[in-house]
This record gives C-alpha cells, structure tokens and sequence, in this order.
C-alpha cells in the first residue's frame, strides 16, 4: 500500500488501491461477516456508541429527513429515532447488504440503490457521513450527491480519521486506520476544501475523540495491522469505561485531554458540518 501526497492541496490517498476497495466488492465479501461478529453489533449498539454525532446532528438539525450514508448495521439512526422518534424521519443506505438486513431487522429502512443514483433532489433535511468519505474513491462525487439530494438550507455532516491527529504523529504507519480500505486520508484542511468546492457553506469544524487505548495497543504492535475484530473488541472495552461510574473522575481528565487536543487540530477524527444555500 502507497500513499502520496498532492503537491497542490495536501491530500493523502491511495496511489494504488484494489478493485474489491474502489468497487465496493470488499464489503460484501471479505469484510461481510464483520458487521454481524457480537462485539461488531456490542458496539454499533452501545447508547454511548453515536452520542456526539447524534448531539451534533441536533445542533444544527433539530428535526426533517435524515439520511445516513454508510449506515452500516443501522446504529446511529437507531438511537436517533428512539431518542427523538417524532421529530425525524430516517433512512440508511449501504453498499454492504449483510449490514442493511441487519438494520433493517432492528426496524431502520433503508435504501438498496446506489447513492450516486438517486433521485430525490431538495429531500433531506440532513445527509451524514460517518467515516465514510475515506472509504470511496470519488468523495467529492459524493458530496455533490449529498448536495443535490438536500432541501435549500439542509446540512451534510461529516466524519473522517484525521491524518494530522496525535495518534498518527506517535504511531506512523503503525495507526490501526492506514487500511487498504482506506482510500482517502483528510486533514482539516483538506476535508474543508473538498466540502467548500463540492457547494457547501463549512458552518462548523472540529478535531474529536481520542482515544490513548488505540496508541497503547498499536504500539505495541510489531506488524502494525489489527484485525476487523481487535478493533471491534476494543470498541466494546472503549464504550464499557464510558458508562462505568466508578471511573468518572477519569473520564474528567480525559475529556479535558480530548478537549486540548481538538483545540490544536490533534484529535482523532475531523468533523465538519457543511450548509447548502437557501
């Protein structure tokens, strides 16, 4: 796997990626049995597990139609709708049909055509992307899909591993997210620049989550590749210290680390929000 730079704009990709990645095909084949293992779905299932994104969502986008790009198993608009069941009206759409039956049998509609395909222009309300631009080959494309298929005034939301984070700069190409699936590698920089020339107004950007488990275990690691389900397993560790009351004190530190870290452009995760014009 090689990465490159581009001279002109800074973004990171993928110079060479396979078909089964920039086709979709890995995810209904290799990486299908995935979304169904039990920490997988432990984790998609957690209530703490889309919290911050479902906040932000709130933010800006308090009710409508909401549709979410790479639903995967469903989880985010499960916990949107039983929280705020009346006031949105959501749908999900996935390349991975395993992950679409496993949300549709948690009662989450979905989509099976081809995002780039559809039709319904000046719909939604809202359109997220979760950790999911770094997985397609053309995001841009995406983007202004997400744009054409929202109403004057509605907002995309976005998600993508941060290149510049701490985790990146300690670990190299030890980070547990320089996959072959991973096509795209953002920085604020560059995400903004791509939802700024895709037609969007950016209303709001941040740096989010950290995570010091992953530079801990990535560390130590002497191949530098974890596994689909390391990943998972630590999800679920990651989300029961998050509800475990005796460590409450600790997670006041923590957030005050993540809070410093978003601060300098050095969490985890780029989140940027952008707006279509009236």
């Amino acid at each position: 796997m090689v990465l490159v730079r581009c001279a002109e704009c800074g973004m990171v990709f993928a110079v060479v990626a396979g078909r089964e990645f920039t086709e979709g095909e890995f995810y209904e084949t290799t990486g299908s049995n995935f979304y169904a293992s039990e920490d997988k779905m432990a984790g998609d299932y957690s209530p703490v597990r889309y919290r911050r994104e479902i906040d932000l969502l709130r933010k800006f986008c308090p009710r409508g139609r909401v549709l979410d790009v790479g639903c995967s198993t469903g989880g985010f608009l499960f916990y949107l709708r039983e929280r705020f069941g009346s006031q949105y009206e959501v749908m999900g759409t996935d390349v991975a049909s395993g992950a679409l039956e496993i949300a549709e049998s948690k009662g989450i509609p979905v989509l099976r055509e081809d995002f780039l395909s559809l039709s319904r222009g000046g719909y939604y309300d809202a359109i997220s992307f979760w950790a999911v631009l770094e997985h397609v080959a053309a995001p841009g494309q995406f983007l202004r899909q997400a744009r054409a298929l929202l109403r004057p005034g509605g907002h995309c939301f976005t998600l993508v591993p941060n290149i510049r984070s701490l985790a990146v700069r300690v670990l190299g190409r030890k980070y547990r997210y320089i996959l072959p699936q991973h096509l795209n590698y953002f920085s604020s920089g560059t995400l903004r620049r791509l939802i700024a020339d895709s037609g969007f107004q950016v209303i709001y950007s941040t740096t989010t989550h950290f995570n010091p488990l992953v530079i801990l275990q990535d560390f130590r690691s002497k191949t530098g590749l974890v596994l689909d389900e390391e990943r998972a397993a630590l999800l679920v560790k990651t989300n029961s210290l998050k509800t475990n009351p005796l460590l409450a004190p600790i997670r006041v530190g923590y957030a005050m680390a993540e809070k410093v870290l978003g601060g300098f452009g050095l969490a985890d995760n780029v989140v940027l929000v952008g707006r279509k014009a009236s």
